[in-house]
């Protein structure tokens, strides 16, 4: 399940005031499914949102998440399934592999914190976030599920005493939002404590600039996915297609007002597939000024590519290196579904090369 799916799930417990209990994997060793920094929700049915497992381990950290419900207490469950000869607990889970999980309670007492706020970072169009979590703590004023989360322009300091957080601040100044999450140990005035450091990873934005019928299946798939999708087109039309109905935003947009009409940088792909000569090359060349998307795909083969960056006169490297045309990995794409799925597979292995 996808971190928005995971949200949306947060959003309606939340509207009903179901108590939560909020799974952080806090650290790993070996093969395992989930890293450092990843989180689920647990309900008190024991349903969940959310894997860290292949669903192996989910059943008795639902059983374990059963305490902290009841007590309040945040604790720490560890899985060590590196010495799995055969079954874990009877599962035979053989994934060769250590994980850490933080259990913590959320309640409507506290304003289910500090899951709402990393909530709303996650779904923020910009911006890096950093989240810290005090996971071992010899300090009675800092509890075991303490955070601090950092915005930049915002914080929020959670069960934290104000000296603490500076603490921490000083600690993460080196870390960034592209950083891997990890653990440090750092003292303070009441005793020692360990904290994961982690970015807060953005749900990610994908621009579709065309809405003909091959934008669809790429839009569906984006959206199962986890994706927030604009779809934007200059005619009408194509915008009011059913199938775009779920987008988190539709828009049409006359392509001489393009150009300040969208907020670029908060994309982390585009995809340009109007099949309208004028139109593509009209988004290309906008698409130059937004240095902070990582991955610009355009559809259509090698000599239309070269022609439509001629006539715009592109010549700018770093945009010539984020630009991927024909948009797609290599897979015998013959249909607009599996195109969509060459583009989704390609999104993603460009994403895995450039920092968040």
């Amino acid at each position: 399940m996808s971190t928005r799916h995971i949200i949306d799930s947060f959003n309606a417990w939340r509207e009903t005031e179901t108590q939560l209990v909020l799974a952080t994997v806090i650290a790993t060793e070996g093969s395992t499914y989930s890293k450092a920094g990843h989180r689920i929700l647990i309900a008190p049915s024991g349903d969940y949102q959310g894997l860290v497992s292949g669903g192996c381990l989910e059943g008795d950290l639902a059983a374990h998440a059963h305490t902290v419900f009841v007590t309040g207490d945040a604790r720490t469950i560890t899985y060590d399934m590196r010495e799995d000869d055969n079954n874990v607990w009877g599962m035979g889970v053989g994934c060769d592999g250590l994980i850490r999980i933080l259990l913590q309670r959320l309640d409507a007492g506290t304003d289910f914190e500090p899951f709402r706020t990393i909530a709303e970072r996650q779904l923020a169009p910009s911006g890096a976030s950093l989240c810290v979590t005090v996971v071992e703590s010899e300090d009675r004023d800092l509890p075991t599920g303490a955070t601090w989360i950092d915005w930049g322009d915002g914080s929020l300091a959670w069960r934290m005493p104000d000296d603490r957080q500076s603490a921490i601040r000083n600690q993460s100044g080196t870390l960034h939002t592209g950083a891997q999450p990890k653990l440090l140990r750092q003292p303070s005035r009441g005793g020692a404590f360990t904290a994961l450091h982690a970015p807060i990873v953005p749900v990610p934005r994908l621009l579709i600039l065309g809405a003909g019928p091959d934008a669809a299946p790429l839009f569906t798939m984006a959206d199962q996915i986890g994706w927030l999708t604009t779809v934007v087109d200059h005619r009408q039309a194509r915008i009011d297609d059913p199938a775009f109905a779920t987008a988190e935003q539709r828009r049409c947009i006359a392509l001489d007002h393009f150009p300040g009409a969208v907020v670029l940088d908060q994309y982390a792909a585009a995809i340009v597939m109007s099949h309208n000569l004028e139109a593509d090359g009209q988004y290309l060349s906008h698409l130059t000024a937004a240095n902070g998307i990582g991955y610009i795909g355009l559809l259509g083969p090698v000599a239309r590519r070269d022609r439509l960056v001629r006539q715009a006169g592109i010549d700018d490297p770093n945009f010539l290196a984020r630009l991927h045309g024909p948009a797609g990995l290599p897979i015998g794409s013959d249909s607009p579904e599996t195109i969509a799925l060459s583009i989704l597979a390609e999104i993603h292995q460009s994403r895995g090369r450039i920092p968040e």
